[in-house]
């Protein structure tokens, strides 16, 4: 991962990194150049041809660049906005997105909403919830072997028990490490 910088500016060389797509290792060139006058990051992808993985490799870039997520309620797609969601879950195959004005389906697997949120606000709790950590009211820590959790909008969940070192190491209340 070491980069040589240039005579122009720019940070160039082939970088070692493999970019795991569904299972899928790809070689990646990564080059980077700064332009003391660039106003706006440019992504610029160099290939033979828009494959599966290329095509992917894209829609990534374009996910992780957008704080929204579409919501479908009846027969309207609505923007939700990540702030605004309290937690997604999925139930008998579909994934929810839920907020204070209601419940909303996504187009999404779960693990894809994970990928696109920012996991120093939403965390998973267990295998089928991921949670907003600024929307939660309270952690109920009584409860032996799991932990409950009150959200804003006065629902109530559970963190597996697989998932309560985890929680516990993200709110620095010791667990396993």
């Amino acid at each position: 991962r070491i980069l040589k910088k240039s005579r122009f500016n720019s940070f160039a060389g082939v970088v070692p990194v493999f970019y795991h797509l569904k299972k899928r290792r790809v070689n990646l060139k990564i080059e980077v150049q700064l332009d003391a006058h660039c106003s706006e990051v440019t992504v610029r992808i160099l290939t033979d041809r828009i494959s599966r993985e290329v095509q992917e490799l894209m829609d990534r870039i374009t996910l992780s660049t957008t704080d929204l997520l579409l919501g479908f309620q009846k027969e309207e797609a609505v923007p939700l906005s990540l702030e605004e969601i309290i937690r997604v879950y999925t139930s008998a195959g579909k994934v929810y997105a839920v907020t204070e004005e209601g419940e909303y389906q996504l187009r999404y697997r779960l693990y894809e909403v994970e990928e696109r949120v920012n996991p120093k606000y939403f965390v998973r709790i267990s295998q089928s919830e991921i949670v907003n950590l600024r929307k939660v009211k309270r952690f109920d820590l009584s409860l032996t072997g799991t932990i409950g959790v009150l959200f804003s909008d006065g629902s109530f969940s559970y963190v597996s028990r697989r998932f309560v070192s985890k929680i516990k190491q993200c709110l620095e209340i010791g667990g396993r490490k």
